[in-house]
């Protein structure tokens, strides 16, 4: 009874103390707790001209599939998000190009949606005609200036929809997408082409790269829906902002990288190279995509390989693909333990092994096709602590299959004598009986 009481009381004191530690760390977490980031901006920029009446999406106008796509966007948008809509080429049908090039209205201001909010943007989004011209360049300025405020931390994103070139030059789409970057106003514009038109896709992608926005060619009603959500969401949940990196033809002159994602322009079948530091007790963690942005012949692939500078490979990667999607991607992870002799810098801390990466694509197009520039590629590094248990498949570096080689000629070689013992064992008691 003694020892029942004694225990009582001891859980009681450790729940109370645990209780008021909990109260403490809250306190102090809500004390410490960082002020909340503005909500994110999106502006749906759609292309009204009179080219969106052909029908060659699923059966229907592109006018029509873009209503479709956007009513369903409108639906799935976050609470979150601040979301306008702004058209090019809905409302002048003549001929003077100085008009037609001014033709571009806020169709929606942006702003939180509600349900009345988005009931609103649905009804103004029904009303509109395939009409005019495609003035993408002042467009994207005045999308642009809907978009700025005083935030310098708020996310902000242009997500463009169109058919065709822009029809206003020698205000050039690409310029006026350099001159919103350079503002430095963290915007990102993201374009969509509805046509595999060679002219349409270069400016486009132009348009995104300055940017650092992407370019997707959509076919079908679900494709533009999908992709366009998926735009939307990545706006209220903003991922690192890639940055160029110009990688090089051998490791020595490869740049140097950290934690984080880059991009890179590769030719046709070329290898290109980049260096990380690993420290000991870190794990790299390194994926890379290729994509597709123009006709490629079938049968393709990447390869991302991890080894010393002294060209021993480490670790590799790779994936295959048969035209069936415009990016694949690959990925490897090398972690490098903690040791006792690890040499040390001037300041104490254990020396970092440089790691080369290298990135590989065996991509191959038409004689028709332009290959330059090269493929787009997205080059994701990242460095965590090495895994301490030594179950961890990758803390024995089996993923360049030397190791794992071994471990299979050894499992074999030790069932082969088991077996043969045991084969010779039946046969001595054969012969006995």
């Amino acid at each position: 009874m003694i020892t029942r009481h004694r225990l009582a009381a001891g859980a009681f004191a450790l729940l109370a103390a645990l209780t008021a530690g909990l109260g403490t760390a809250g306190s102090a977490a809500a004390d410490d707790e960082e002020p909340a980031r503005p909500s994110p901006k999106v502006e749906l920029l759609l292309d009204v001209s009179g080219s969106m009446r052909a029908r060659d999406i699923d059966g229907k106008s592109r006018m029509a599939a873009a209503k479709q796509a956007f009513n369903e966007v409108l639906d799935a948008t976050p609470d979150e998000v601040q979301l306008g809509i702004r058209t090019l080429g809905a409302n002048y049908r003549g001929d003077d190009r100085k008009t037609g090039c001014k033709d571009t209205e806020l169709l929606y201001p942006v702003a939180e949606l509600d349900q009345a909010g988005r009931t609103e943007a649905k009804t103004a989004v029904a009303t509109l005609a395939p009409t005019g011209w495609t003035p993408i360049g002042p467009t994207l300025l005045k999308a642009a200036d809907d978009l700025k405020d005083d935030s310098a931390e708020r996310s902000r994103r242009i997500v463009l929809i169109s058919d065709g070139e822009d029809t206003c030059q020698p205000l050039d789409p690409c310029e006026v997408a350099r001159k919103i970057s350079a503002e430095g106003i963290h915007l990102t514009v993201d374009t969509l082409g509805l046509v595999p038109d060679a002219k349409t896709r270069d400016q486009l992608s132009c348009i995104a790269e300055a940017t650092g926005g992407t370019y997707t060619s959509v076919r079908h009603t679900d494709e533009l829906s999908g992709r366009v959500k998926q735009l939307v969401d990545r706006a209220a949940d903003p991922v690192a902002t890639p940055v160029a990196a110009e990688g090089a033809a051998q490791c020595s002159k490869a740049p140097k990288l950290n934690a984080g994602v880059y991009t890179d322009r590769e030719k046709f079948g070329e290898h290109r190279w980049y260096r990380v530091d690993v420290k000991p007790g870190q794990e790299l963690r390194a994926s890379v995509s290729v994509g597709a942005d123009r006709a490629v012949n079938q049968d393709y692939g990447v390869l991302l390989r991890a080894s010393t500078t002294h060209g021993r490979e480490i670790v590799r990667g790779s994936e295959a693909g048969d035209g069936r999607t415009d990016v694949i991607s690959t990925g490897l992870r090398y972690p490098k333990p903690e040791e006792d002799d690890d040499e040390e810098t001037d300041g104490g801390e254990p020396a970092p092994e440089t790691v080369c990466l290298q990135v590989s694509n065996s991509f191959s197009a038409p004689s028709s096709v332009k290959t330059t520039p090269g493929l787009p590629v997205e080059l994701a590094v990242d460095l965590v602590d090495a895994p301490d248990e030594a179950s961890d498949v990758a803390s024995f570096g089996l993923g360049n299959g030397w190791w794992l080689l071994g471990v299979l000629v050894l499992t074999g070689f030790v069932a082969g004598l088991v077996w043969g013992w045991v084969s010779r064992w039946r046969f001595a008691v054969w012969r006995t009986n």
